[in-house]
């Protein structure tokens, strides 16, 4: 049985040697994907995944948008918007207004690029006209972190089960 295992295992390497060193017929497609920002690049082989737009949700209760908002300030994609909007929706959701939730809601899911928040955010690039409201604002200041806090990892979730100051 070992043996047999032995030579299935050693004509599949010996398969894949032969596949890596056979050169690659014209009939297929080349692999698609970011090769890079090379000035000649003509980003032909870019794959641009569609969003769905965003859409306002008028109708969603007020604790029902904290929590989703909460949860998607929390689960961004990137490390840098994860610690920074987990940390700024602890300090900041549950006294905005619901123009404030809907504003910051649009903010973090109507952008395409996670990088366009982060930038705007610490001023690297200048904010769209329709992004720049006093959520911004906030987050701007919030981003600035005056106070000169350790802001290392997520807020743990204890806090949504304390009682409210």
């Amino acid at each position: 049985m070992a043996a047999a295992m032995g030579l299935r295992v050693s004509g599949l390497l010996s398969l894949s040697r032969r596949a890596l060193r056979a050169p690659r017929p014209s009939s297929l497609p080349a692999r698609r994907g970011y090769r890079g920002g090379s000035p000649a690049d003509s980003r032909r082989d870019l794959l641009e995944i569609p969003l769905p737009p965003w859409q306002e949700r008028p109708s969603e209760p007020l604790p029902a948008k904290r929590a989703r908002l909460l949860y998607e300030s929390r689960k961004r994609g990137m490390l840098e918007n994860c610690l920074l909007l987990s940390l700024f929706a602890k300090e900041n959701l549950n006294s905005m207004t619901e123009r404030q939730l809907n504003l910051y809601d649009r903010l973090i899911n109507e952008p395409s690029n996670d990088w366009d928040i982060y930038y705007w955010a610490t001023e690297a690039k200048p904010t769209p006209e329709v992004f720049e409201n006093d959520v911004m604002v906030m987050l701007r200041e919030f981003t600035k972190n005056k106070n000169k806090e350790q802001r290392l990892r997520q807020p743990d979730l204890e806090y949504l089960f304390e009682p409210s100051r």
